[in-house]
């Protein structure tokens, strides 16, 4: 890996944040095994590179190479010898700086996992990390070069940014943000299935926010567009970085407001209303598409399904 910026290293920045609830494992160079919560985890930047106990996040195109004991190696990792790759600083776990890392998808002693289906699937993955992880190094990747006048661009001296030094402009990570909305109807709500994804999953109405509209108009607009129906009482949930590939979803519950389901059939194949306990399989409760299903059937369940 190549150390660069600046020749002192600088404290990892930032602040913790909300994220999902997850335990991981690392393992140290003494083969100590050290657990530890999201709540040890800490987004934060810095131009420096990573030192040999510092804990990195390995990634190739789609895929994380997982050892056997966690997510994470230390930099020193025997594993990792010969191999010289850019790092990224993503944050700090109780005053371990975190980097993340692209390296061969055939590098000797991992496990090559699919981020999409780690998320959707294992129980294990510490999802808020490997979603920072990947879109930040999307990001680091996509943008070597400026976009106004195509010269190399390096590291911005103060933030997680890149910089041209002949434009004098920051390009930083770039962020989509996305609505994801559960509707309710009596004691009913509203599943859609994809049309254009192979799992068996029904979930619900989502869509990117289009410049100049609000997060609620948005909602709206997505609904009314695939489903043909109005809703009213939009209101915000919570939210999730989705790194597919730079994506923030932003969760809502609103209730049905009129009109006849009429699917638009390029995004959705079917759709209907079901009651809490009688649905057809849904995200897991990794994805915020399953935690919305999840508070709504609650919400309904607790209120004895009188709205809308």
């Amino acid at each position: 890996m190549v150390a660069y910026g600046a020749e002192s290293r600088p404290a990892i920045l930032g602040t913790c944040r909300n994220v999902v609830h997850f335990s991981i494992t690392v393992f140290c160079k003494a083969t100590i095994w050290m657990n530890y919560s999201d709540t040890d985890w800490k987004s934060g930047w810095t131009i420096a590179g990573p030192e040999p106990r510092d804990l990195v996040l390995l990634v190739s195109g789609a895929h994380i190479l997982k050892p056997e004991e966690g997510w994470l190696v230390s930099r020193d990792d025997p594993r990792l010898v010969g191999i010289d790759a850019d790092a990224v600083a993503l944050g700090s776990i109780r005053e371990r700086a975190v980097y993340v890392t692209e390296v061969p998808e055939d590098t000797a002693g991992f496990e090559l996992v699919n981020l999409r289906e780690a998320i959707l699937m294992r129980e294990d993955v510490p999802t808020a990390l490997v979603s920072t992880g990947f879109q930040v190094w999307q990001w680091w990747r996509d943008h070597r070069f400026c976009g106004r006048c195509g010269g190399e661009t390096g590291f911005h001296p103060r933030e997680r940014a890149k910089w041209c030094d002949t434009c004098h402009i920051p390009w930083y990570p770039r962020l989509a943000p996305c609505v994801i909305v559960v509707i309710r109807r009596n004691d009913r709500f509203l599943l859609a299935k994809n049309a254009r994804v192979k799992r068996h999953f029904y979930s619900l109405i989502a869509g990117f926010v289009e410049p100049g509209e609000s997060l609620e108009e948005a909602v709206a607009r997505e609904v009314m567009e695939e489903t043909g129906l109005a809703v009213t009482n939009v209101r915000y949930c919570e939210s999730q970085p989705w790194p597919f590939p730079h994506q923030l979803m932003v969760g809502f519950f609103a209730d049905y407001a009129g009109g006849e389901l009429v699917l638009q059939e390029d995004e959705l194949s079917d759709a209907g209303w079901y009651r809490p306990g009688d649905t057809p399989p849904v995200p897991p409760q990794t994805t915020i598409a399953g935690r919305l299903i999840r508070l709504m059937e609650r919400e309904i369940a607790e209120a004895g399904g009188t709205r809308g």
